[in-house]
């Protein structure tokens, strides 16, 4: 007799909540702010208080070596006032920058004080610091008992108005961007701009070319805007520049969780504009090139191809690469001339999304088109307009 065939497909749903809040002075014991991060919709009777470990940039400690003791004076003051705020157990520096994500060594040391102090499934591992640290940190703790509850506090412009947002986590093997990694919505984001205080200006103006890669992509207004305050964004005006980070932010975010694609099970990825070359770029240099500069870099790259494809105007490449100027970003590199090495990347980048390559192309101000393939004696032409105009 044969066998009836049967079928237990069920589409399912998942709810998730991506809390984010923008503040100033997180860890002054009157601001509320980063003790309700914590906060849980619903405490059942019995539950003992839950425990945290603290991961912080090391570039962080450098410049606040009583960082630690910050976290302990918050905490307990919040304690005090009976706000229900986890048990601090470890507070733990891990490198910052790309080294971070170019070997084990930050996620083995996370899973190993997961273990050690005990954190389960619904206490916390709080990451403070840049995109790359967070990636890594995060990664940890979303393979961590399939999961462990993640407190984000971004410490650069990238990370506030980009990397910090996203769901992402991952560490950089055999050379790629990002190789190894996962999916995991972050418990909370709390970002704190008295950080940009801290930072050194590649650090703080990096940041404004994601900035400028999601006004391109969505936003005509916050495009006037970025022009408009560039100077004053670049001479860090926080005034003018917070408004620009919590507008990237905003976007990054709805795209997530309104795109209706916030894993990426799709092939196209409109937010990866500029990005096929930036994580090359960023490979072929040992990482001597930043994320925030290589997108820099790759969104001028791309505009220019979109000119000689004749899908953008050149007056208006010429706004944008004149824009990223402005903000002090940079739009050509050396590595630029080996055009063998680059467009590997785009194999590197099909891969990464898991079908048929899927490139955004601008054509406008808040539009853009897709396309399958790019033609590599065209990226060749585009990167040296690009070195001749960076040489002027």
């Amino acid at each position: 007799m044969l066998a009836i065939p049967m079928s237990l497909d069920r589409p399912f749903h998942v709810d998730f909540v991506h809390r984010v809040r923008f503040t100033r002075d997180a860890l002054d014991p009157g601001n509320p702010d980063f003790a309700e991060a914590f906060a849980e919709p619903t405490v059942e009777d019995g539950v003992p208080r839950r425990r945290a470990i603290v991961f912080i940039d090391d570039g962080i400690l450098r410049c606040t070596p009583d960082f630690p003791e910050k976290i302990a004076t918050y905490f307990g003051a919040q304690a005090r006032l009976g706000l229900p705020v986890p048990e601090i157990r470890s507070v733990e520096a891990v490198p910052g920058g790309e080294s971070a994500k170019n070997s084990n060594d930050a996620v083995e040391q996370v899973l190993g004080a997961i273990d050690r102090w005990g954190i389960d499934r619904k206490s916390f591992v709080v990451a403070i610091g840049g995109g790359a640290m967070l990636d890594a940190v995060g990664y940890a703790s979303t393979i961590a008992h399939r999961g462990v509850r993640l407190v984000r506090l971004p410490s650069t412009t990238l990370s506030m108005d980009d990397a910090g947002m996203g769901v992402k986590n991952g560490i950089n093997r055999f050379g790629k961007k990002n190789f190894v990694g996962a999916f995991a919505v972050p418990w909370a984001v709390l970002c704190d701009e008295q950080f940009l205080t801290t930072l050194a200006d590649p650090h703080y103006l990096a940041g404004f070319s994601e900035a400028v890669k999601i006004a391109c992509l969505k936003d005509p207004g916050l495009f006037a805007r970025i022009e408009q305050d560039a100077q004053a964004i670049r001479a860090r005006d926080l005034a003018k520049a917070m408004p620009v980070i919590r507008r990237s932010a905003e976007l990054h975010l709805s795209h997530i969780a309104d795109g209706g694609d916030p894993f990426e099970l799709s092939e196209a990825r409109p937010l990866d504009f500029g990005h096929w070359a930036a994580h090359k770029i960023e490979s072929m240099t040992g990482y001597e090139v930043t994320h925030g500069e290589a997108v820099a870099i790759g969104i001028a790259l791309d505009c220019q191809y979109a000119v000689l494809a004749k899908v953008l105007a050149a007056p208006l490449a010429a706004r944008i690469e004149s824009l990223l100027h402005a903000l002090g970003l940079p739009t050509w590199h050396r590595c630029l001339e080996d055009i063998d090495q680059l467009v590997r990347g785009l194999e590197e980048f099909r891969e990464h999304l898991g079908g048929r390559l899927n490139i955004t192309l601008l054509t406008g101000v808040g539009a853009s088109t897709e396309v399958h393939a790019m033609d590599h004696a065209m990226i060749a032409r585009a990167a040296s307009s690009l070195a001749v105009r960076s040489v002027r």
